[in-house]
């Protein structure tokens, strides 16, 4: 990522943090926002920031992300909420969740994986590789607690209609690609909701536009802000 030539290693590893949920206008006053102090270093050597608008997130204050110009995209995995329902009947809660079945999470992982390469190589500032190398940011990305509303395809021949389809947190790491040291870490919890009606149809293409929908909003703060950066 290219940066001004007088940006602090500070300023630039705060910036890692500040590309994905900070928005522009607000950049100059949120990338100092970087609490460097002994006593609230993480195990690998990231300290918070505060100002991000994401729910947490952490960055290194010793590294100079300024020769980096690609990117590399690699999924860990996604983890659900133990103790779903198998099973729905009309008078279950409206904050149940369900068991996804094998297809539904494949489907979930390709829409999140599609999603996010969709959108970063739309990025005027960086290529997307599959290999690492000296100017490559490794981006690391997996979905924890992912909460399904959606009930299974054998609730029945009546409709229905949710409000959210679900929930998931979205952690980003972006480290270097050939010693994989962490620069960034960034934590975010959103639910996939309808935002036109508070109520929505569910089937499955809805669903899908939804995953889709969510998937779209990450991958797009992370390619538009990385951009931005890039370009300063």
């Amino acid at each position: 990522m290219r940066l001004n030539a007088s940006a602090s290693p500070l300023r630039s590893a705060a910036i890692v943090v500040s590309v994905f949920f900070v928005s522009v206008c607000a950049a100059d006053d949120s990338t100092e926002a970087i609490s460097a102090t002994d006593e609230l270093m993480s195990h690998d050597g990231l300290y918070p920031v505060s100002s991000s608008r994401a729910d947490a997130a952490w960055a290194r204050p010793d590294m100079d992300i300024s020769a980096y110009d690609k990117i590399m995209l690699q999924g860990v995995g996604i983890q659900y909420r133990p103790g779903a329902s198998k099973r729905f009947n009309r008078s279950t809660s409206a904050t149940d969740y369900y068991v996804l079945n094998a297809d539904q999470k494949e489907r979930l992982k390709n829409t999140f994986r599609e999603k996010f390469h969709e959108e970063l190589a739309k990025s005027t500032r960086f290529t997307v590789v599959s290999e690492p190398g000296p100017d490559v940011l490794l981006i690391k990305g997996g979905l924890i607690d992912v909460v399904s509303y959606v009930p299974p395809e054998q609730a029945g021949s009546y409709e229905i209609f949710l409000d959210r389809i679900g929930e998931a947190t979205l952690i980003l790491e972006i480290s270097d690609s050939t010693s994989e040291a962490v620069i960034a870490r960034v934590v975010d919890r959103r639910a996939a909701e309808d935002v036109a009606d508070r109520f929505q149809r569910s089937n499955r293409a809805t669903n899908t536009a939804e995953v889709r929908r969510l998937a779209g909003i990450w991958a797009r703060i992370l390619r538009e802000q990385l951009d931005h950066y890039a370009s300063n």
